[in-house]
Formats: C-alpha cells, structure tokens, sequence
C-alpha cells in the first residue's frame, strides 16, 4: 500500500461539510454532597472555561426565528418536538403546572476559527472553518455529546475522503514505522480568533499512549481532543476535575458528511462506494469487491427516493452506515447548497438531529449496560452489604430506564417519508432496537433476581430444599382451607370494611368474627 492520493484532479468537491457527533459516558460526580447535576456544575464554572450555555433561540427572540428553524421544528412528531423544544406555551398555562423546558442542554464555543489539518507528513496543511462546536447535556443520562461541524471549499474529492477516514479519531490504532500515528491525521490544530494555535493532536507520543493504557487498561485520548472538553477530564487520568468522562465504542467518532460536486452522475460505482464508505475503507487500499458491504451496497447503504440519474435532476444521493451519513448532490442545482430552505439547511438541522438521536439512542444503551455490568462485578452474595448496594443500584438503574423509555426512546420520528427512512435506515444499522430488548431484559432478570428470592430456598442439600418446599406447600394449603372455611365470615368482614358509617371498633369486631368464632 502507498501513501500517496490519486490524481487530485480527478473530481472536486466545491462545498463540505461534516459534522462530528461523539458520545462519550458521564462518570457520577465526585463532589461531596454535590447537589447539582452534571451541566449545572459545569454551567457554574464559566469562568475556568470558554463554554457558554446557548439560550433558546425558539423563544428569545421572534426576529431570530428563521424559516429553517420553522421548518425543521414541523418536521418532527409532536412527542418528539417536545423532547427537542419543550412544552407548548400559552398564556393559558396553569401555574400548577407549567410547561417543561427541553431536556437537552446546549453549551458552545465560540474561541475557536479554524481547524488546520495536515493529513499525512510532508503534505501541506488544509484549513477547514469551524461552524460551531457545541456540547449536548441529557436530564437524567449520563450522556454528553460532543458535536463539531466544519466546513470547507473547492476540496479534491480524494482529500475529502482522506478527511473523512482521518478526522474523527479519538486516539492512534497503532503507529507507522516513521513514528507518525496510524491512521489518523499526521496534525490538527485548533486556530484561536486571535490566529494564534490553541491546542495541537500529539499522535506521535507513543509513549505516552503505551503507558496510559498499561497503567489504566484504558485508551488515552489525543490532546487536541482533550483540550476540548475541559474542564471535563477522562475518567482515569491524573488531572483534577469533578466531571469526568469515559469513552463508550471505539475510537471512531460518528460523523455527517455533505459534498456539493459537479455533476455526480458521472462518477462510477467505485467511486460512489468510496465516498459512502469513506471512514471503514482506507483511500489507498484495493477496493475489496467481494466484502458484502459492497456487494450489497446501494441495497444496504443506499437510499435514492431523490437520486433521478436524469439531467433534469434531483440527483442527491444519501448514504448511511450507521456510523456515517453522507449526503452527495450537484452544485448545479442551488436548492441543493440552500442553507435556508434546500438541501444544506435540512442536512445543517433535520438530519442532524435524526443522526444525534439515534446515537444519543445507542450510546445510552450501551451506558444502562456498563452499569449492570459494573454493578454485577462489584456483587459478593455472601456480604449483606454488597447485596444492597446491588439491589439499589439496579433499582436506580431501572428507574433511570423507565424514565429514557418514555421520554427518549421513540420508532418513529417524522411523519414525512424520507426523514422517518433516513432515521430508520440509521437505528437499523447501529442495531437500537435489539440493543433495547437486550438491555430490557437484562434489567428484568436482575430487578427480580433478588426481589423473587427473599428467603434461599433454592440453596442446601436435596433433603433441605425438599422440606422447604413441603413446608412452603402446606402452608400455602393451609391459607386455601382456612379462606374456604371462613369465607362467609370474610365476605362479612369485606362487607364490614367498606361500610363507611361503621366505626372503627365496629370493623374490629367484625375481623374478630372472622378468627374468633366458628360456624354453627
């Protein structure tokens, strides 16, 4: 395998964009006594850091409402506009019961430009402009998403591949024998408004990458990563901080992907299954045509409800691996680059949020069973203690699930055709929905674990459970005999007990009649 691109002139891509969407696990908060949650904390900590909470541009002010707003608000069902905007207001609200905010809470940045990225070693550094970088916070989750979404202009296609393979990865798989890490960008670097660099990746420290993982059998992440998300800190690093985080997949972040190019009918299948598959497959390597993803790939990946192959158009292709969403179209039509009402608006907002959602989805999952899992290791049934401590974190971890279920989890979207597909085809892919039912049922299995074994009959020798269970019968016999016997004097009694002009000794008499007399 070289290292070196194609002919970079053999398609240009005249408008990208691509956003990051990387969920990573909140660590509980190490703060005695701590009555905040997670974004509270970290809302009361503006002055150690350059994030600002983003006020409700829905509600602010009217004259900054514009039309993608509107649209991409009516493009969701009502229970989910209510997760992403809050309650309807009106000035009829009753004041017992006023409306709910949304429960997602959004913090950006604003100190950072551009992002300068030099692809391998030797090549000339790109800049890419950073449209915003925003944290996403959950009630009730220990969930937060980092998402960053840049932008860039007359790009080679092959360089935009190479970007897509590159960017987005959270730490090194490995290094190349110069010492430059595998597979990820040889540098980024964050360029403050000021021009002045901010914070650069550190792939090449091997050293420190081997040793973080040996001492904590955890993955590092690279500085330019790190530096982000401060004053968060990861989970097992030596830095101080009472918010800390921990990565839940692989180091590959989820990314978005919009390519405006000049007249995409004429790229070849190859080509389409490269871009589409852009972050799995490396750009040097021999396309490998017998791997079912591409064999299978416009049946899989693909969905073309706008893709005509026509020259009267639309030709916009969309793509989705789970992982990946990539939109493809042709620069000849403006609707197609229309930040306000066409495509790129749609992408910038509709789309985005399908794809934060069904990550959001997955990445919850998977922390409702890290906790199971941590919570079954850390279980001794032979300590009291421990079986507590057990019971109640389940319980807690039930009660946390329950409320997801009904507040973040939904099938279905939109009622328009192509966002409920884009969003369906996405969940299929990242598998939520099996993902659910498997943490469902592991949630059952151990609420009731211990709720069903109050005393250890199953425990002893065969002679000792078999007494238990002829104890256990004739006492349950005895309850029926006793029930049939006195069940006049029950029904009394019932009878006695709801009667609302009896007193109090009245209704005693009447149990006494129940225990305490026989039938003549």
């Amino acid at each position: 395998m070289t290292d070196t691109l194609g002919d970079p002139q053999n398609g240009r891509v005249r408008l990208f964009h691509a956003s990051l969407v990387w969920p990573l696990q909140l660590e509980p908060m190490a703060i005695s006594g701590s009555e905040g949650r997670h974004w509270e904390i970290f809302e009361s900590r503006t002055e150690t850091h350059p994030w600002r909470r983003i006020d409700d541009e829905f509600m602010e002010d009217a004259g900054q409402f514009k039309e993608r707003h509107y649209r991409e608000f009516v493009s969701f069902l009502p229970y989910v506009q209510r997760f992403l905007y809050g309650e309807g207001r009106s000035r009829s609200s009753s004041r017992d019961d006023p409306p709910g905010n949304s429960p997602m809470h959004v913090f950006r940045r604003k100190d950072i430009d551009r992002l300068r990225l030099t692809l391998r070693k030797g090549q000339a550094p790109i800049e890419l402009s950073i449209v915003h970088l925003d944290l996403y916070f959950f009630h009730d989750l220990d969930i937060v998403q980092l998402n960053l979404e840049v932008c860039g202009n007359d790009l080679p296609l092959d360089t935009v591949r190479d970007i897509l393979f590159r960017f987005g990865r959270a730490y090194p798989s490995g290094w190349e024998e110069g010492g430059e890490g595998l597979h990820n960008v040889y540098l980024a670097e964050w360029i403050g408004v000021d021009g002045l660099v901010i914070a650069r990746s550190d792939a090449e420290k091997r050293e420190k990458y081997l040793s973080y993982v040996c001492q904590h059998r955890s993955p590092c992440i690279s500085e330019h990563w790190a530096s982000l998300l401060r004053p968060m800190v990861l989970a097992h690093s030596d830095e101080e901080g009472d918010l800390r985080y921990r990565l839940i997949e692989y180091q590959r972040m989820p990314v978005m992907a919009f390519l405006a190019v000049d007249q995409p009918r004429t790229l070849s299948r190859e080509e389409w299954v490269r871009i589409g598959l852009a972050t799995m497959l490396h750009p040097n390597e021999t396309l490998p045509i017998n791997e079912p993803g591409v064999i299978e790939f416009e049946s899989r990946f693909c969905h073309d409800r706008f893709w005509t192959d026509s020259e009267a158009g639309p030709n916009t292709r969309f793509m989705c691996t789970g992982n990946a969403f990539t939109v493809v179209g042709d620069t000849a039509f403006p609707f197609f680059v229309d930040g306000e009402r066409g495509v790129l608006a749609q992408f910038r907002h509709q789309y985005f949020l399908v794809f934060l959602i069904a990550h959001l989805h997955r990445a919850s999952l998977l922390a409702f069973s890290e906790v199971l899992v941590d919570a079954v290791n850390d279980l001794d049934i032979r300590n009291d203690n421990s079986v507590r401590r057990f019971k109640r974190r389940i319980r807690a971890n039930f009660e946390t699930f329950l409320r997801f279920t009904h507040r973040y989890w939904f099938h279905e979207l939109s009622e328009r055709p192509h966002v409920q597909a884009m969003y369906r085809l996405c969940s299929n892919h990242l598998h939520n929905d099996a993902l659910y039912d498997d943490v469902r049922d592991e949630i059952r299995e151990m609420s009731g674990y211990f709720g069903m074994n109050i005393i250890a009959f199953g425990q002893g020798s065969m002679l000792e459970r078999s007494l238990h269970g002829l104890i256990a019968t004739s006492v349950f016999i005895a309850l029926v005999l006793f029930a049939v016997a006195k069940s006049k004097r029950l029904s009394d009694f019932l009878e006695a007990l709801s009667d609302e002009r009896l007193t109090l000794s009245g209704k005693f008499r009447a149990l006494w009649g129940v225990v305490g007399k026989t039938e003549r």
